[in-house]
């Protein structure tokens, strides 16, 4: 362990990934974090795995090797390999109209939907049209039925629109009709049982004395509230139709609830795994979760385009594949553009490259303000490329 202001940072890092270990106490001296883990497997092997500070704003509880943490969208790659894992299996066509296994979903003019719609941010569901609360939200069929019930808001397939939270429920019905399990407790079967993980969407009540407490960041010198504002119809519907956060993040409602797109709870070494299930072409630690055909697909990319609620706050385009983001020219998950990953409100990521063998788990509990490409995980990222 080595100090750091007031900061411990455990585990072990390879001495040849040392530049990662630096980075990750830079994170806390230079860049503000609170309390953070970072796994990094090559190859599936574990080459950095630290954690240090704190699990409460506090900082009365330091960050253990078994802290677990929200790591918001994360979540929806975990979310997504439930969706392949049908597909690998035959039970799910990803190019069938989502109405074939929903038939509630064709109102509105949603008959023509597909299923890789879904995976994409493509199905023109983004949010719902009107408020829904964050009760309702943890109401699995209010929210499913209002979703079956809403009108797109733009063409289906044409455009992708990030759909922060409304993700996990339209690819998890489809689960739930096919299986006839929510999507945490088949994630729970089918893929982090066997490995072993400690990754839950949801979180188990009596898990609760080993969470790590979410803080919110606060736009510099103004209000939450004002930024929401400014916002159009179709991004408040997205990021904040319910309005979330740390604050409701930290309730014991949110955390029993089934957010298949938000709430995933886990340690960076989950993360890190259940990425490496792509990075290993479909196997981890052993276990062969997807096919090695199904593995690639998830990495099918659906074409570029700016995200119509994202647009905004990215200066060039992005490219969403079947759950998760190709990392493209502006390397968000890595020099190589074919790599993918997921990010997390506020800076958690999980990170697979199957050309250079590498997986990453990054979460942490102080949430930056972006949505996407946090300095953090940047820092830590660009660390393990310089490494190899």
């Amino acid at each position: 362990m080595a100090p750091i202001h007031d900061v411990q940072i455990h585990g072990h890092c390879d001495d040849r990934f040392a530049a990662v270990r630096d980075a990750f106490e830079r994170n806390f001296t230079d860049r503000d974090e609170l309390g953070a883990a970072v796994t990094v497997l090559v190859d599936g092997a574990p080459v950095a795995d630290l954690w240090g500070g704190w699990a409460d704003a506090a900082r009365t509880r330091p960050w253990e090797r078994d802290t677990v943490v929200n790591v918001w969208s994360t979540t929806k790659g975990p979310t997504a390999l439930c969706a392949h894992v049908l597909a690998d299996r035959g039970l799910l066509d990803l190019d069938a109209p989502v109405a074939d296994y929903w038939p509630e979903f064709a109102a509105a003019g949603k008959e023509s939907v597909r299923i890789r719609h879904l995976l994409s941010h493509r199905a023109g569901l983004a949010g719902l049209r009107a408020p829904h609360t964050l009760e309702e939200l943890y109401d699995w069929d209010l929210t499913t039925s209002r979703l079956a019930a809403t009108e797109p808001w733009w063409e289906p397939g044409t455009r992708s629109g990030y759909h922060a939270i409304t993700y996990g429920f339209l690819v998890g019905e489809v689960v739930r009709r096919i299986t006839g399990l929510l999507p945490g407790e088949f994630l729970r079967q089918e893929i982090t049982g066997p490995l072993d993980l400690d990754f839950a969407i949801g979180l188990p009540e009596k898990e609760a004395g080993r969470v790590a407490e979410l803080v919110q960041a606060r736009p510099a010198g103004g209000d939450p509230a004002a930024a929401f504002a400014a916002m159009g119809p179709l991004a408040v519907a997205s990021l904040a139709n319910p309005p979330s956060g740390a604050r409701a993040a930290n309730t014991d409602a949110w955390r029993a609830a089934e957010i298949p797109a938000a709430n995933g709870h886990g340690t960076a070494r989950a993360v890190a795994a259940l990425y490496a299930v792509i990075t290993g072409r479909g196997s981890h630690d052993g276990h062969r979760i997807l096919s090695e055909e199904a593995a690639e697909r998830v990495r099918e990319g659906q074409g570029p385009c700016r995200d119509l609620v994202l647009g905004d706050g990215f200066a060039h385009e992005t490219e969403i594949a079947l759950g998760v983001w190709l990392s493209g020219e502006n390397g968000s998950y890595g020099p190589n553009p074919r790599a993918v990953g997921h990010d997390g409100a506020g800076g958690s990521c999980g990170l697979a490259d199957p050309e250079a063998g590498v997986s990453l788990g990054y979460v942490m509990n102080r949430m930056g303000l972006r949505l996407a490409d946090d300095p953090r995980k940047m820092a830590l990222i660009e660390a393990v490329y310089a490494s190899l």
